[in-house]
């Protein structure tokens, strides 16, 4: 049985989610569907209009993300220190863009006077809210519904858009969160769809890319630090240039389908996040199929395990196709 979101999220041992929804039975309904004869193309710019929308509101980045014709990916980073740091009306400020909440909140986020017997509510409201906008099932939750909506109205018909819940897996360390973006962005190669990453319509390595070339980075994504030595919270502390070569160099060894070479850069990449050559590439083509649970070390894997008091067996296998001995 599917278990509860609350069991699979573990801040405290990562901010880094890998989340993915899939549309009914598969169906390529944000694409060409072979069944109606119709194209749907145009709903995946949806899902990455909103994914942005959402990112501004939530205190919840976006790493990555690729919006395929039957399901989405995305690798999201949650960020609690924002949200705590946000004043109470910089809280109902980013609720209210989403939903209306009530008489009471509308009243304060305006400047109106509180009368002294609703403080305690509107503070119990006001703490649920900073709580949701740091929840990656509120986040996914914002993401689906609306899409679904809009869908069903254009078809005209009423029913399941999405394919259950979206599944979610914590990236327990930084190679894991490498790892998976990778994986994330490489969606389109592997699919044939395109021969190269700049090419991958609806993803985040085609904005890098974009960004990239004009010297700059995607306002709406997590940016690349590039920094090495120092822990910086509010970025992938990577060189955004080594990343991007080493998804081209893994994209062009995915697309030739045979054996091939990476640079040198991006081999010394791989030998600071300590995964071998052919480990990287197996990863990056069977990321999803390889962990259907939390990504990481075996010591890591255990620490996540123990908080939230799962039994480490039924992922610890999976720890031997990430890091060399």
């Amino acid at each position: 049985m599917p278990r509860p979101r609350r069991t699979q999220i573990s801040v405290e041992d990562t901010p880094y989610y890998h989340c993915c929804s899939r549309v009914v039975r598969r169906a390529f309904l944000c694409g060409d569907d072979v069944y109606s004869g119709k194209n749907y193309g145009h709903r995946r710019a949806w899902v990455e209009s909103l994914l942005f929308e959402l990112e501004a509101v939530f205190a919840i980045d976006v790493a990555a993300f690729a919006v395929m014709s039957n399901h989405l990916h995305v690798v999201l980073r949650v960020d609690i220190d924002s949200a705590n740091r946000w004043t109470d009306r910089e809280v109902l400020e980013h609720w209210h863009k989403l939903f209306k909440g009530d008489e009471l909140t509308q009243k304060f986020a305006q400047g109106e006077l509180v009368e002294a017997h609703e403080v305690n509510r509107l503070w119990h409201s006001i703490a649920i809210y900073r709580s949701r906008l740091c929840d990656i099932s509120w986040f996914m939750r914002c993401l689906n519904e609306p899409i679904a909506r809009q869908a069903n109205q254009e078809d005209n018909c009423a029913g399941r858009f999405w394919e259950g819940r979206f599944k979610s897996q914590a990236l327990l360390d930084e190679a894991a969160v490498l790892a998976c973006m990778a994986y994330v962005d490489l969606n389109p190669i592997r699919a044939q769809l395109v021969d190269t990453p700049e090419q991958s319509d609806h993803t985040s390595i085609q904005l890098r890319i974009r960004a990239a070339l004009k010297g700059e980075q995607p306002k709406n994504l997590l940016p690349f630090t590039g920094n090495e030595h120092e822990n910086q919270p509010n970025g992938i502390a990577f060189s955004l240039t080594d990343y991007l070569e080493l998804v081209d160099n893994t994209g062009r060894i995915i697309r030739n389908d045979k054996r091939g070479s990476i640079s040198e850069n991006s081999a010394k990449l791989l030998t600071r996040l300590n995964i071998p050559y052919d480990n990287w590439l197996k990863l990056t083509t069977e990321f999803g199929k390889l962990f259907h649970g939390p990504v990481g070390t075996l010591q890591e894997l255990t620490d996540y395990c123990e908080h939230l008091e799962k039994r480490r067996r039924h992922f610890a296998a999976s720890c031997q196709h990430f890091h060399s001995n």
